[in-house]
């Protein structure tokens, strides 16, 4: 038998003597950004918090946490969930700021992926690049930028005698939008800031990453590709937004083209296309994706 000591895993305590309450919501989170569920990962957290105030410890053995979420979870489900677990730590321990971009078009569910995603990893700062475009328009006429003055899949009316309006319109409205992104990213990454951000002016092979010793960085485009589902997102959308549904639906053919044209461009530029047909899995896919991005910035730092 080796005589090398049992490895602990510390788990994240705070507030009160041994801090359970906010202990299991920092688990849960944990858990989650590793892929489990939700409810399951409240639901393993509890029982670890359970038994650690059962022992009165504040820490719990790896062996003994992994068999508590097979109990839990699952063999299969909880076994990958706690060596996920373990590269999140790692991830908590390189000290580099995490940055996620989220493109695709208009009604593609980037927003919503986003949240979730902030949340999992416990990232506070979160915008849109709907909101540097609002930005934008307040400080530039719509004679100077007339593109940044009207939504993405109307920017080609900006531009009627252009060979294709569409396109034209809603790559020169990237372009003006990116200025800003490079700003915000910049800053952030002085400051050691973690940042996820979502939008459709993220088009690939204009967007420029962080180096891997500098961020922790994803890029990935959703996308919807059952004109269906698509056109029922909108109809979702509707319900908790003052923006009528018959604005989208009306240009819905130019939402379809745009997002042909930005998922074509992640092919070309090696970004992943992540079909959301489901928020919570393609949440996790991005998780993943944040956890191999920190294996690649380990090997550089």
């Amino acid at each position: 038998m080796s005589s090398e000591p049992r490895r602990i895993m510390p788990l994240p305590l705070g507030g009160g003597e041994l801090g359970l309450p906010y202990s299991r919501g920092l688990m849960a989170r944990s858990l989650m950004a590793a892929g489990v569920a939700a409810h399951r990962a409240y639901a393993l957290a509890t029982r670890v918090g359970d038994e650690l105030l059962e022992r009165g410890v504040r820490s719990i053995e790896l062996e003994r946490l992994e068999a508590l979420a097979v109990d839990v979870l699952g063999e299969k489900e909880g076994s990958e969930s706690i060596k996920r677990l373990r590269r999140y730590q790692e991830l908590r321990e390189l000290d580099l700021p995490i940055f996620v971009f989220i493109g695709g078009a208009t009604g593609t569910g980037k927003s919503t992926v986003a949240t979730e995603l902030a949340y999992r990893f416990g990232i506070t700062r979160v915008t849109s690049t709907d909101f540097i475009r609002q930005t934008m328009r307040a400080f530039f006429s719509d004679d100077f930028m007339p593109s940044v003055h009207h939504s993405s899949f109307e920017a080609g009316d900006a531009f009627p005698d252009a060979d294709d309006p569409l396109e034209f319109g809603f790559v020169s409205q990237a372009r003006s939008v990116l200025v800003g992104v490079r700003a915000s990213s910049e800053r952030a990454l002085e400051e050691g800031w973690s940042l996820v951000l979502e939008g459709v002016h993220l088009v690939p092979g204009m967007v420029e990453l962080p180096a891997p010793e500098r961020a922790v960085s994803v890029f990935v485009v959703l996308a919807i590709e059952d004109e269906e589902e698509h056109e029922r997102h909108f109809r979702y959308r509707d319900e908790d937004s003052e923006r009528p549904v018959s604005r989208y639906l009306e240009r819905f053919e130019d939402i379809q083209r745009l997002q042909e044209l930005i998922v074509e461009r992640a092919h070309l530029a090696g970004v992943q296309v992540i079909e959301n047909d489901d928020a919570d899995r393609a949440a996790r896919t991005v998780a993943d994706l944040v956890l191999d991005a920190a294996d690649r910035s380990r090997e550089a730092k």
